[in-house]
């Protein structure tokens, strides 16, 4: 029961918001959590052993061809149990594997995935799966945007991150060599399914890249669950399964929030971004794939922190905090000192935030309220990179502790 009542406290926490757990099996081995975006309403089925199971599939899929996108990594674990649950349904099931890494998440290897749909002659009544992380969901969810202008598909995440954000609200897209996800559209699924038993094989990088995201909702709008992620950290870390089901799901909860707000990032969901203006400047810069998304977020958001104080918004306090929770995940809390400052700056300046010319940056007026600001002088953000510099200068072999080792 310990569960069930930790549950109920976040409903208690979340209480002025629409988005609830819509439904519970009598054993609670699925769950379901309503997203109702303003061009969909979709389900994330929460459950352990749900790959194997048609009825969690069969009423997402329409007609009767499905393209499965995966990579060779998730492949030749999950694959096959996929492609037999698919089969039952009465469906004839093609199959694609990426090469895996955010660097394959590109023009090139989102025309493959068309040209299986041409090859194997999916129409409009066909639908895309994506069975993988964030790469293999922002490039499958764009190709189910763009064939024949539009197919549904179902999100299938096997990574921790992909289930707490890329998996949720509908942002399909792949890299441009000078910017990262610049080439993409607003595609909702028509379900979010989610196997826990999949993350049993994470490797640990990959699981801490997840917790970077959980810890960014309690930063922007959830201070208790922050001040939870501090006192389970050591839980989430040892992959206790109550312990990240509740993480999982009181981050959706969080996602669902915004997406229903503001789905196409017109004003609040924005905030959803704090810590990524930087870290996609480190993605870009260090060459994708040798940051996980989730590393470059979390030193990222430190970043924003210490800029947030030096504007007089945040008590240095808070970013103590942070950095000393990300920390404890084995995350980086620093930028890579080989950065120059004009690296950033041109990263930067092709975020997708720009407007006008004008860079807006996520920050925080206090620890749960992120806000999305060009409020603040081009000096203080310098000085904010700058500081880091200083810091690998002073002490390099301190500095490298707070890095990724990734040999």
């Amino acid at each position: 029961m310990g569960f069930v009542a930790s549950l109920g406290s976040l409903r208690k926490v979340r209480r002025r918001s629409s988005v609830t757990m819509a439904s519970v099996s009598p054993a609670e081995r699925t769950r379901v959590l309503e997203v109702k975006a303003e061009s969909r309403t979709y389900p994330i089925i929460f459950g352990d052993g749900l790959l194997g199971d048609p009825a969690n599939f069969s009423p997402y899929l329409p007609g009767d061809k499905v393209l499965v996108v995966t990579n060779e990594t998730v492949g030749p674990l999950y694959l096959n149990k996929l492609r037999e649950s698919l089969t039952a349904t009465g469906k004839s099931i093609f199959t694609i594997e990426l090469p895996d890494g955010e660097q394959y998440k590109s023009m090139e290897w989102l025309n493959a995935i068309l040209d299986k749909c041409m090859d194997h002659k999916l129409d409009r009544k066909s639908s895309l799966v994506a069975l993988g992380g964030g790469v293999v969901g922002d490039i499958t969810g764009f190709a189910a945007a763009c064939f024949v202008r539009g197919v549904p598909f179902v999100q299938v995440p096997t990574t921790l991150l992909a289930v707490v954000d890329s998996s949720v609200g509908g942002k399909t897209a792949v890299n441009h060599p000078k910017g990262k996800n610049m080439i993409g559209a607003f595609y909702q699924p028509r379900a979010v399914v989610v196997d826990t038993a999949v993350l049993s094989t994470l490797d640990d990088r990959q699981l801490a890249a997840g917790i970077a995201e959980i810890v960014k909702y309690g930063l922007i709008r959830d201070e208790p669950f922050f001040r939870w992620c501090e006192e389970n950290m050591d839980g989430m870390i040892a992959r206790d399964p109550a312990t990240l089901l509740y993480a999982m799901e009181r981050s959706c909860i969080n996602k669902a929030e915004v997406v229903e707000a503001d789905e196409r990032e017109g004003g609040v969901r924005a905030t959803l971004n704090l810590g990524h203006t930087f870290g996609h400047a480190i993605e870009a810069s260090m060459g994708y794939g040798q940051w996980l998304h989730g590393e470059a977020v979390a030193a990222g958001m430190v970043m924003a922190c210490e800029m947030s104080v030096r504007l007089g918004w945040l008590d240095e306090s808070v970013t103590k905090r942070t950095e000393k929770l990300l920390a404890r995940a084995s995350l980086p809390i620093r930028p890579p000192p080989s950065m120059a400052i004009e690296e950033f700056m041109t990263y930067m300046s092709v975020d997708k935030k720009v407007e006008s010319g004008v860079l807006k940056l996520i920050l925080l007026k206090g620890l749960g309220e992120a806000v999305v600001t060009a409020d603040f002088s081009k000096e203080v953000l310098y000085d904010t990179i700058m500081y880091y510099q200083h810091l690998f200068r002073e002490k390099p072999e301190e500095y490298d502790n707070y890095l990724i080792h990734t040999s």
